[in-house]
């Protein structure tokens, strides 16, 4: 099983919405399908965010389905993540970021490091993980990807966004006035949508 997360426009083409995405957990060798318009605020994606963990890709689902394939689709190297328990809905928050070429290792697994240490100091942070994109299976302009869920949209813009531990710690890897950060490329995309339930599972 492979995790991806693709973006899809927010309307799909007429008729389709994001529906059937979210109910394609149903197939053969798809253990996850959770799909929904993003949320306002979001920014850098194409209107709507699919998580899929299954045996192919979102594309080929998609077309068993009989819909259009995503925009765009990554599929996930895990470095670490943790299921917590949340019952009902919740709010999925996915962040793709460049780290830029020529960045030496040390520098990266500071940033991985850091934003590994986000839940610790953020209690709103419920399920995590991070994880690098497989440029090689799916070419892409991310390198890394970095997912929460929260149990409501206050969460992540106040608890999250706000948290003295995010503008202290992990602000300064995307700042390039900053000396020894400002490793992430400034384009980024930062979505987030409802789930009626879990995403981020531990498998």
């Amino acid at each position: 099983m492979t995790r991806w997360v693709a973006l899809l426009p927010a309307h799909g083409t007429e008729p389709y919405g994001t529906e059937p995405y979210d109910a394609a957990g149903a197939l053969p060798g798809v253990s996850v399908s959770s799909a929904a318009p993003d949320l306002p605020g979001s920014f850098g994606g194409a209107g709507a965010t699919w998580d899929v963990t299954a045996r192919r890709s979102p594309a080929a689902i998609a077309a068993e389905l009989g819909v259009p394939e995503p925009s765009e689709a990554v599929a996930l190297v895990p470095v670490r993540g943790r299921t917590v328990p949340l019952s009902g809905p919740r709010v999925k928050r996915t962040l793709l970021l460049t780290v830029r070429p020529g960045t030496p290792a040390g520098l990266v697994a500071g940033l991985e490091r850091d934003l590994l240490a986000m839940p610790a100091h953020i209690p709103a942070i419920r399920s995590w993980a991070l994880s690098r994109v497989d440029r090689a299976r799916t070419p892409s302009r991310w390198t890394h990807v970095w997912e929460q869920e929260f149990a409501d949209v206050a969460g992540l813009t106040e608890d999250y966004l706000g948290h003295p531990y995010h503008w202290t710690r992990v602000d300064r890897w995307f700042d390039g006035e900053v000396p020894g950060g400002g490793i992430v490329e400034p384009a980024l995309a930062h979505v987030f949508r409802r789930s009626r339930g879990p995403v981020l599972v531990s498998s």
